[in-house]
């Protein structure tokens, strides 16, 4: 399946998006050497402090590129690239189950959901149809790199009412079972946010992953792996939960 442009550009983001902040690099400690300008609160004399424009013979008053720097060409000049037809060898490769330009790395898989009201079911034994929240629907597109065990997530939500109500730390989930069945949540992602019609959450996680439901004394996102949804992607499905359906608003099988 094709990737949205919008997880395109999550694949390049997403090794700085799923960082936790207490592993990023912190700088906040360094001592900057005397002499290299770490109390200065203005420009020194003489550094051009006091300029309103660029000084004479800088090409300030310059509406077009001079004569000889490239300013007529229409097209790459021959040897410089201009007939390849891809990137050459030794550049970031992207196969063709993710269909984005080169980046650091490339989704193992991609997912696009239509969730809706009609698919939302109670119970677990015998699990009946609510009819979730009318009005409501949502589309979950999901980049999956399971070697990284990485999940980078576009959530567009319309028609939503009520509050966002879940016993685990968000309301917006992909939970395991199969179509008709209820199953535990196995991920939790940011509910989408947003004003008026439209809600949206965007974004990249990073295994180990919790959800904050705990059952049996652990928590239901404990020792899961995205490489499970691959190995069987019709056993797992994305809603979200409203107070005035906590069931779930809306919900949509992942493709098998």
């Amino acid at each position: 399946m094709k990737a949205s442009m919008t997880l395109c550009a999550l694949a390049a983001l997403a090794p700085a998006l799923a960082t936790p902040l207490a592993k990023r690099q912190d700088f906040s400690n360094i001592d900057y050497s005397p002499e290299t300008g770490a109390n200065l609160h203005e420009y020194p004399p003489g550094t051009g402090e006091g300029l309103h424009e660029y000084p004479p013979g800088t090409g300030e008053g310059l509406h077009e590129y001079p004569p000889g720097t490239g300013e007529g060409l229409h097209e790459y000049p021959p040897g410089t690239g201009e007939g390849l037809p891809s990137y050459p060898s030794k550049t970031a490769v992207t196969p063709p189950s993710s269909s984005c330009p080169p980046t650091f790395f490339d989704f193992t898989s991609t997912y696009h959901i239509l969730a809706t009201p009609d698919q939302v079911v109670n119970g677990t034994t015998n699990p009946v149809f609510t009819g979730g929240l009318p009005g409501a629907q949502a589309t979950f597109d999901f980049g999956i790199n399971s070697d990284l065990d990485l999940i980078c997530y576009d959530i567009k939500l319309t028609g939503f009412r009520g509050e966002y109500q879940s016993p685990a730390k968000t309301a917006t989930h992909v939970h395991e079972a199969a179509q008709g069945r209820n199953g535990p949540p196995r991920l939790a992602f940011p509910n989408p946010m947003g004003d008026g019609h439209e809600r949206r959450s965007v974004g990249c996680m990073q295994g180990p992953f919790t959800t904050g439901l705990i059952v049996n004394g652990t928590d239901t996102g404990a020792g899961f792996t995205l490489s499970q949804i691959e190995a069987n992607p019709s056993g797992f499905f994305a809603d979200l939960h409203s107070s005035l359906a906590v069931p779930g608003a809306v919900r949509g099988q992942f493709p098998g």
